[in-house]
Order: structure tokens, then C-alpha cells, then sequence
């Protein structure tokens, strides 16, 4: 026959039907014989060499149907050779394998006929040795392993009965006859017995073993059945998996199997870095206990591998003080206890009783302001901006000559200028003004109070300049004056601590102060000084003034938010006792205020990434019938689920978000917090926070007022610090909205999305923003906030609340990020009006975005060669890939940008920490001194 003849369709040379639509029976007849006729077809097509071996199957088949019992043994031996030393492609199931798949039914009766037998006897055993290594051999070409695992095989497998090494194939067969729902290959698995390794059989059959233990254990876990069996069974691939680049599957298989902690003895030096790895970025998508688990479990990885920084880093994600602690004292060597310090002093993390010098001075970042100070002057940036360097107003389109408020302008310049020198201690209107001449006297009353505390800011982290310039304030005759000095106290020792306690000390003799002013400077001076310190002295002196039910609730709100700053993330009992009590002392009126929103702030603050000891409070929170209720309720939920990713708290918030309330019968303040609190749960991971956006332009489009006022803060906090560009476009299309408060709101978080990254399509979207509001002065005077927070540290410092290659949030950088932006949901009523000073609630997320690398001998600045490039996801890819693209070279100290990430350029110096950011401590590699020596001598 033709070729052509012989590939035509069947349809094309069969006879037209008289019917034009034939019975569907004869049509399902049709179909069988077609299909019988492409098997003759296929077996007419074998080659020479497949039909001896569908031959030789066929005959064991035939011998294990026969009533000779001495004859199933080497059949069973050969079927089980003829299968391991099958090869085949990706794309084809084993030859051996599709040509018993015919008689898969049939060996299934045949295995159900014989009786069950004991293991086979020693003298079998000692009869078949010689057989056994011979097929160790010639398995070891087979589908896994390698060949010491197949004499191990050897020697195991003469010892299991003929009925049970029957089941064994069975199950291998069971993966080719696809009957869904029966877990075949599992049945026979556990029905036969067998000692020998799973592996043995591909990995393909692994995979397939490992899908149906987890379905398995679904089930029998919903009739409350025993899983033991599934469980050793599941221990068994486990080691095959990891041996053969496969630790996502065998994470994923302990995952299904409840038991991820039993990971831990089988991950040896050669993949507990891939293991790790992709099980810390699998926690964002499990759901509560499991995150926890995988991030205990991987801490446990990391110690028995002698991995300290990861292994801290894991401890200050979980926020166990008892685990922090022994990772810190867990290492000998003195230069990696410095270098855990640098970690514990990033995230503000104190470790009590510590009484080396050298390390105490490390985790109060006593330093900071130095190193700072010598990066800005490495960069050449350490020269002081004036205002018209950072507004450029010959590049405005001026309109026509903008009628705007002095006041108001020059209290903007206070701010811009603050943003912008923050930190470097020489900015001309303040520090280094003339006595007498000093800016805060181009201010009127309240802008008195934000001019002199912006010397905290300019003076950032200096306390030792910074309180002699601030002290000559602190006895003015304007209370107004004197209670920025306090506010500026608490500011220059944000995130630094020092041994004489001055802050405390100068701050507590105003807390029972009979000017509200200076009362409230201090108390918040005071939180924002010991911001995550959890000291108990500071509660001893804030809480009275928080249970006085006779003060303002602007004291007593003002006492709680300092107090949630304090013991940020500590569930602090006595705290959240004191301003549950304030809450249910005062009257509805009261709490109707707007001071009310920081009160419930305050109480969530002390439950940031506590899921679960939130709940108490939160039903405690439920009693309470005034509006504020609602509003603690959800800041206390979002809080407790900051940066976690949880899906189903992300969809009760955007419920909440989308209720049509009527705003003149109940309070719709809630709302405006529920979107906030969709970027706070989102934040730090990719996929939620992609995800947000879009649900955030759904709210802008269909939200109510009060709704689309608090999108624009939302997208502030997910990219603070991070100018995506899609970001920016969408806020500056907002900044154009007929409500005036959306586009206040969308204004100031250009400047959060743009915080000190000197962005320079944003600048110029800013001078245009300036052209168009010139008329609009509450407008235009947040476009020069926002100029200065672009441009603030001059492009140094970030607000970003993610460090350490983004795996750690720095829980006093939500409380100030957070703070700034409830403030906001207010504006007209905080920053537009007589409180303004809230914007230094920016202060405690701002911190330097650098790489200062020092020598490991002498402590000092050790300038090294680092690439530099954006952060790339490595999770589960193949080898060892580059976790950088786009990079360039440069030598420390550099600026990292938020998604950058740094690697050593060469291989002269061994970093400490496992993450090049902040401050690292570089040992020199004494093989490398060798090679270049080799070199020179050539």
C-alpha cells in the first residue's frame, strides 16, 4: 500500500453512511473498532527489538497466572529489572510499562488470588544474592539513584515475599492506568511492604507516590483515621527528593503531611540553602500555624548549619525575644556577634544586659550619625540645601502671580527644609542661623512649635551637637517655642539610645505640664524616643496621664499613641488595660472627637504582627457601642495582620471598605482605616500588593468620599520609598481631583512613594503640581511637602519600613508611617490646621539606605568593591543563578535603592552577614592573597 493510502484518515476512505446521523451505538462500535485497529497498527510498527521485549513481558505475565509457585519469583525479579532499566524520554511513558498496561487488570486479580506469605527465607535469600547484584548493576542506568543505593536495594529486596514485591510493581504500573480517585500506586505501595528505597523507581514514580500520600492524608484526616503509615512512607521520599534538586517538592510534601519540622535532620550542607530559601518565601501563602512553623523550622536549618544572621533574622520575624536572644548568643567568634548586633540595632531590637562596650555602643546605633555623616560626604552630598535648590521655581510655569499665605508658606519651608538636610546638622535657616536670627521667628504661633522641633530633624540621630543647639530653645518665653524643643528632643534620639537617658530626663518634667502644648511635645517626644524599647519606667511615667479621665482626650490620645510606640508589637497588658478603660470611661460624646482615631491607634500599635493575641482584645473592643469601637476594631485587625499577605483579612477589610453608610447617622472613619489597612496587610508581598492595586483603583472609581480620600494614603504606604512608575502616574492623576482632599491625600503620598530617592520624573511632576495649585494654598502647601520628603537626607534617607533584602519590618517605621497617615485621614482637621508637627511622625521610618562595609579587625571604614543591581527572585531555580541584573560596580560605602541588591564584586573579602545592607563587617580571604601572589610570580 502508498504511504499516502496507507496515513489517510479512516473518515476519508470509509463509506458514507445512508443515515446521515448514524445511531450514537453504532457510532460508540465504531469508535472501539478504530481504535482496536491503531493498536494492531502500533504492534504491527514495532521494531525488532520491542517485540522481544513485549514478547518476553508477555511470558512473565503468563508465568505468574501458572499454578508452579517456584516460577513467581524470577518472574517477578525480571519484571522488576526489565522495568528499572527501561529508559525513556520526557515526552514517553517506559516501553515495559506500556506494554503491560493491557494486562494491568488482570495482574491486579492475580495479586488478589495469592495468599499472604512471610518474607522470604535466609537459604532464599543466600540462593538469590548473585541474582540481587547483577540487578543492582544493571539498575544503577535505570531511572534514579545511584548504584551504592541499588545494592543496597539488593540486599533488601530478597527478603520481601513474593506477594509483596508483586504489589511493589503494581504500584509502579498503577501511575500508567490513570483510574482517578483509587490512589492505586499508594495501595500497593503500603499492601506490599517493601524496606527498599522509593527512589529506586524514578522520579516520576516519587512524584506521583507523594500526590497521593497528600490526598490520602486529606481524607483519612477528615474521617480522624490514623496517618502514621503515610507519614513514614512520606519521611522515605523525602531524602530522594533532596538529593535529586527537588526541595520544593519535598517542603510541599511535609506541608501536605503536617509535619515540616521533620525536614530538618534530612538537609545537609548542599541543600539547606535551597530549602530555606523556598521556605521562607512559601510563608506569605500559608495560612496561620503553618507560616510560623516554616519559619521556626528553616531558623532550626540555619542554626545546625552554623548560619547566624539567618538564623536572627528568622528570630526577629517571629518577635521572640527568647530565640533573638540565643541567636545572639550563639556564635564564639567576637566579629559575628558584632555583626548580629548591627542586625539587632537596624531593627531596633535591644538585648538587655549586654555589658561589652563595643557591642553596647553598636546596638544603641551611638554611631549612626557619624557613619552617616561620612556616607553623605563620600557621596559629596554633606553641603547644605537651600529651598530654592529643591523648589527650582525658574523651571514652574508660573500662571500668574500666586496670592498665597506667607505663614503658610514659610511653615512649608520649615518642613522642606527639616526633609531635606535632615540628619547631616549644618541646614542655614536653623543650626547654623545667627542667634536671633533663627527661622523659627519668620513663623507665626503654631508654626513656632514645627520650626523649633525641625532642629530634631536637622540634627537627626546627633545627640550629643543636637541637644546643646536645641537647649537654648527649651527656656523661651513662647510656650510655643519651648515645646518644639521638646518634640525636638524626643526627634534626634529616634532609633538611638544613649547611657544618660537625656531625653527621658528633659521630657518628664513636662508630661504633667498645665500647657496642653508642651504636654503633648513631651509625650510624643518621649514615644517617638523609646519607639520599640518596651521600657517599663516609660509606661510608669506616660500611663497615669493616659487612665486620667479628667484630661482632654488630645492628652489621652496623645498618651496611648506614644505608648503604642513604646511597646509597639509587645501586647503589653497594662497598656492595652489602660486605654481600654480610657475608652469605656468617657462619654460618646467624647469619643466622638477627632483626637478618638489615636486612642484606638494606640491599642493596635500594641499588636503589630500578632495574629493571635489580638483576638481578646478585639472581643473586648466589640462591647463597645460608639463609633470608635468599629474604628479600634479594624485598626486592631490590620495591625495584627501587617505585611503578612492574609487574603482573608484583605477581603473582610475591602467589605468593609465598600458598605454605603450614611456619614450624617454613623461614623464612616472606619472605612477610610479599612483601606489603609489593605496596603498595611499587602505591603511586603509582591503578588498582594499587585494585586491591592487594582483593588484600589475599584474603590477610587465606585468608593465613597471618605473612601477615595484614604486610596491615595494606601498607595503611599505599599511603595513607600519605591517610585514605581505606575504608582506615580496613578497619584498624579489623582492629584487633579475635583475633591480637594483626594488630591491633598494624593499629593503627599507622591512624596511617601518618592521619600528620599531624589526621583527626578517626580520632581518635575511636583513643579508642575506647584504651577497648577498656586492658588489653592492648603494644596500647594502639600506640594512642598512633598518636595522636600523626595528629596530628603538630599536622596539618602528612605522611609521604606523593609530592610535586610526586604525579609524584615521594622516595626517602629509602620508605627511612624502609619501615625503620619491616620493624621491624614483628617487632613483639614491635623496637618492643615494647628497640628502640622504630626508630619515628624515621618521621623521614625526614616533611615539611611545604605552599604558600609568595615574591616573585621579594626572596626574602620574598609572601602570594597560591590555590585550593585535589581533584586532578583531565585526561588526554586535550577544551579546557582545570578540574584542581581542590571548591575553596576562601585566601591563602599554605596545608596541602595529599595529593590536593589548588593553582592561582592570579588572574592578578596568574606562578608559576616548573609545580606549586604546597612553596616557589614568584611574578613579578608587569605586564598585570595594567595592567588594574586601565584599571579605576580608568572
Amino acid at each position: 500500500m502508498p504511504i499516502e493510502e496507507k496515513e489517510r484518515p479512516q473518515a476519508l476512505v470509509s463509506v458514507p453512511s445512508a443515515d446521515p446521523d448514524p445511531p450514537k451505538k453504532d457510532r460508540a462500535a465504531e469508535n472501539v473498532a478504530k481504535a482496536k485497529q491503531e493498536l494492531k497498527q502500533d504492534s504491527d510498527e514495532l521494531n525488532e527489538e520491542d517485540a522481544a521485549l513485549k514478547g518476553e513481558l508477555e511470558m512473565l505475565v503468563e508465568r505468574l497466572r501458572e499454578s508452579d509457585t517456584s516460577l513467581y519469583r524470577p518472574a517477578l525479579e525480571s519484571l522488576r529489572t526489565l522495568i528499572r532499566t527501561s529508559t525513556s524520554s520526557m515526552t514517553s511513558v517506559p516501553k515495559p510499562l506500556k506494554f503491560l498496561r493491557p494486562h494491568y487488570a488482570e495482574l491486579q486479580k492475580i495479586h488478589a488470588s495469592w495468599p499472604d506469605q512471610p518474607a522470604a527465607s535466609t537459604s532464599q535469600a543466600i540462593a538469590n544474592t548473585a541474582t540481587a547484584a547483577v540487578e543492582a548493576v544493571a539498575s544503577a542506568v535505570g531511572l534514579g539513584g545511584d548504584g551504592e543505593e541499588k545494592k543496597k536495594d539488593g540486599e533488601s529486596t530478597v527478603q520481601v515475599s513474593d506477594k509483596g514485591l508483586f504489589a511493589d510493581i503494581l504500584s509502579v504500573l498503577a501511575m500508567t492506568y490513570s483510574d482517578t480517585g483509587k490512589r492505586e500506586t499508594l495501595k500497593y505501595r503500603l499492601t506490599g511492604g517493601s524496606d527498599e528505597d522509593p527512589g529506586l523507581w524514578g522520579h516520576e514514580y516519587v512524584r506521583h507516590l507523594a500526590a497521593e500520600i497528600g490526598e490520602e492524608y486529606d481524607l483519612r484526616n477528615e474521617k480522624s483515621e490514623s496517618t502514621d503509615d503515610l507519614l513514614a512512607l512520606g519521611l522515605r521520599l523525602v531524602p530522594f527528593l533532596l538529593s535529586h534538586n527537588a526541595e520544593s517538592d519535598a517542603v510541599d510534601l511535609l506541608l501536605e503531611l503536617e509535619s515540616i519540622e521533620k525536614i530538618v535532620p534530612y538537609v545537609d550542607i548542599n541543600t539547606y540553602q535551597r530549602v530555606c530559601l523556598y521556605m521562607v518565601s512559601a510563608v506569605y501563602y500559608l495560612t496561620p500555624p503553618d507560616d510560623l512553623q516554616f519559619l521556626r523550622t528553616a531558623r532550626e536549618i540555619y542554626k545546625k548549619h552554623n548560619r547566624y544572621t539567618e538564623a536572627l533574622t528568622l528570630a526577629l520575624r517571629l518577635q521572640d525575644p527568647a530565640m533573638i536572644k540565643e541567636d545572639y548568643d550563639a556564635p564564639t567568634n567576637p566579629n559575628m556577634k558584632r555583626q548580629l548586633a548591627y542586625i539587632l540595632a537596624r531593627q531596633q531590637v535591644d538585648i538587655p544586659g549586654e555589658e561589652d562596650e563595643t557591642l553596647r555602643e553598636i546596638l544603641n546605633n551611638t554611631k549612626l550619625s557619624e557613619g552617616f555623616k561620612r556616607f553623605g560626604s563620600e557621596l559629596s552630598v554633606t553641603e547644605p540645601r537651600s529651598l530654592e535648590d529643591i523648589y527650582k521655581s525658574h523651571l514652574e510655569n508660573a500662571r500668574s502671580a500666586a496670592a498665597v499665605d506667607s505663614a503658610k508658606q514659610n511653615l512649608a519651608g520649615t518642613f522642606v527644609n527639616a526633609f531635606v538636610n535632615a540628619g547631616f546638622g549644618n541646614d542655614k535657616l536653623m543650626v547654623e542661623a545667627e542667634e536671633g536670627q533663627s527661622w523659627i521667628y519668620k513663623n507665626k504661633d503654631h508654626g513656632m512649635f514645627s520650626a523649633a522641633a525641625s532642629l530634631g530633624l536637622s540634627l537627626l540621630w546627633d545627640t550629643d551637637v543636637g541637644l546643646s543647639h536645641i537647649d537654648k530653645y527649651a527656656y523661651a518665653s513662647e510656650d510655643h517655642i519651648k515645646a518644639g524643643a521638646m518634640l525636638a528632643n524626643g526627634l534626634i534620639h529616634s532609633g538611638v539610645r544613649t547611657e544618660m537617658d537625656a531625653a527621658l530626663a528633659l521630657l518628664s518634667d513636662h508630661v504633667e505640664s498645665p500647657n496642653v502644648e508642651l504636654r503633648v511635645a513631651s509625650i510624643i517626644g518621649i514615644g517617638i524616643a523609646y519607639a520599640g524599647s518596651q521600657r517599663e519606667d516609660v509606661r510608669d511615667i506616660l500611663l497615669p496621664t493616659l487612665q486620667d479621665s479628667t484630661v482632654s482626650l488630645e492628652i489621652a490620645s496623645m498618651a496611648a499613641l506614644a505608648l503604642g510606640f513604646v511597646f509597639v508589637g509587645s501586647c503589653d497588658e497594662d497598656v492595652a488595660l489602660g486605654v481600654a478603660s480610657s475608652i469605656m470611661e468617657r462619654d460618646e460624646e467624647q469619643l466622638k472627637e477627632k483626637w478618638g482615631r489615636f486612642l484606638a491607634l494606640g491599642l493596635a500599635l500594641l499588636y503589630l504582627g500578632r495574629t493571635e493575641q489580638s483576638e481578646a482584645t478585639i472581643e473586648v473592643l466589640k462591647t463597645i457601642e460608639a463609633p470608635l469601637g468599629k474604628v479600634g476594631i479594624t485598626l486592631v485587625q490590620m495591625a495584627s495582620y501587617a505585611a503578612t499577605g492574609n487574603v482573608l483579612q484583605i477581603q473582610q477589610l475591602l467589605q468593609a471598605a465598600t458598605d454605603h453608610l450614611d456619614p450624617e447617622k454613623e461614623s464612616d472613619l472606619h472605612q477610610a482605616l479599612s483601606v489603609i489597612g489593605v496596603a498595611l496587610v499587602a505591603m511586603g508581598e509582591d503578588v498582594g500588593s499587585e494585586m491591592s492595586l487594582r483593588h484600589f483603583n475599584h474603590l477610587m472609581h465606585y468608593g465613597e468620599p471618605v473612601v477615595r480620600r484614604a486610596v491615595p494614603l494606601a498607595l503611599g504606604l505599599i511603595s513607600a520609598s519605591n517610585p514605581v512608575m505606575s504608582i506615580l502616574e496613578t497619584l498624579s492623576r489623582y492629584s487633579h481631583d475635583n475633591d480637594l482632599d483626594v488630591a491633598i491625600n494624593s499629593i503627599f503620598a507622591m512624596g511617601v512613594v518618592g521619600a528620599g530617592t531624589n526621583n527626578a520624573k517626580l520632581a518635575q511632576m511636583l513643579r508642575q503640581l506647584a504651577s497648577y495649585y498656586a492658588k489653592e494654598p492648603d494644596c500647594f502647601f502639600m506640594v512642598r511637602i512633598a518636595q522636600g520628603l523626595v528629596h530628603m537626607g538630599k536622596g539618602t534617607i528612605g522611609v521604606n519600613p523593609f530592610h535586610t533584602d526586604r525579609s524584615l519590618m521594622s516595626p517602629v517605621a509602620v508605627c511612624g508611617l502609619l501615625a503620619t497617615l491616620v493624621a491624614f485621614t483628617d487632613a483639614r482637621g491635623f496637618i492643615l490646621d494647628k497640628n502640622h508637627w504630626m508630619l515628624y511622625f515621618l521621623t521614625m521610618a526614616m533611615y539611611p539606605r545604605f552599604l558600609i562595609t568595615l574591616s573585621d579587625e579594626t572596626g574602620e571604614l574598609l572601602p570594597a568593591s560591590v555590585r550593585v543591581g535589581q533584586a532578583v527572585d531565585v526561588v526554586g531555580q535550577a544551579g546557582k543563578p545570578r540574584t542581581i541584573s542590571g548591575f553596576q560596580t562601585h566601591t563602599t560605602p554605596v545608596r541602595l535603592g529599595h529593590t536593589e541588591r548588593a553582592e561582592m564584586a570579588t572574592e578578596e573579602f568574606i562578608p559576616y552577614s548573609h545580606v549586604l545592607e546597612g553596616y557589614v563587617l568584611l574578613a579578608k580571604n587569605k586564598g585570595f592573597e594567595k592567588e594574586d601572589e601565584m599571579d605576580t610570580t608568572k
